[in-house]
């Protein structure tokens, strides 16, 4: 919520407090919850790891949606707003709103960064911080994480795998949003595009997407970064390891050549 908000100082919008009302309140229920349960301490079993996945999303798709609801502009209804902020943080991709090109920027920057944190799994970020309040991760590790790469660790903790991919999935962002403005899009296009680009969600600033731009250099930078961030992001490790560059990390995963054979299968067909 202070992202939106601070976008809207800049360009100046009038969609700030609508950000400040909802990380208030936020803040305040979250701070409800955490003093009732400050003493409770428990060991996560396997079972719990699931239960725990389906509130966070359920509790954040919900809080999500908040913004949606209070904004004036667009006017949506409560579904539309909890589908919108759903479909963000499950990049589904799917939007009810119309009109993107007059909607406040930090409305617009909001609905592109849900579906940012939503592409590497905001459960995934909780584990690289919950070590920090006595809560162990890797039950919710394992399920939030799909295929095989959940029973692998980067790294001897699993608090220290999760800060990997993260840092991996934000420098995947920064290199794609310089690549989008130096194609000619506006910083603030770049940025966006960028978050759903490295989530592979598909929201856009724009009703016509990336058909606004009419630029075949933007549409291939779009193809280069969606095959990368579509890669597991455990070769990404091993490939940019502190041994230096490997790319054989690539080329010997099978799973990475079946990808890569479908994608160009597609293509050509």
């Amino acid at each position: 919520m202070i992202f939106p908000a601070l976008i809207a100082a800049i360009y100046k919008d009038g969609g700030g407090l609508v950000f400040i009302n909802s990380f208030a309140f936020c803040v305040t229920l979250g701070s409800i919850v955490w003093y009732k349960n400050r003493n409770y301490k428990k060991e996560l079993k396997a079972k719990d790891g699931f239960l725990i996945v389906v509130l966070f999303w359920t509790v954040l798709g919900s809080v999500g949606a908040l913004p949606f609801i209070l904004s004036e502009q667009p006017d949506l209804s409560v579904a539309g707003a909890f589908f919108e902020s759903f479909s963000g943080l499950t990049t589904t991709g799917a939007t009810v709103i119309v009109g993107l090109d007059e909607l406040p920027k930090a409305l617009l920057f909001y609905r592109q960064f849900l579906q940012w944190l939503g592409g590497m799994g905001i459960i995934v970020l909780a584990v690289a911080v919950l070590p920090v309040l006595g809560i162990g991760g890797m039950q919710l590790y394992r399920a939030e994480t799909p295929g095989p790469v959940k029973d692998s660790k980067m790294t001897p903790r699993i608090a220290e795998t999760a800060k990997a991919l993260w840092y991996i999935y934000l420098c995947l962002t920064v290199v794609c949003a310089m690549a989008f403005w130096l194609a000619g899009m506006t910083m603030f296009d770049a940025i966006a595009h960028s978050f759903s680009t490295i989530a592979i969600g598909g929201f856009s600033t724009h009703d016509s997407s990336m058909g606004h731009f009419d630029s075949p250099v933007i549409n291939l930078i779009t193809v280069v970064f969606l095959i990368i961030a579509g890669m597991n992001f455990s070769l990404h490790f091993a490939a940019f390891s502190i041994k230096g560059f490997k790319p054989g990390s690539y080329f010997h995963d099978i799973e990475l050549r079946a990808f890569l054979f479908v994608q160009l299968t597609l293509v050509a067909i």
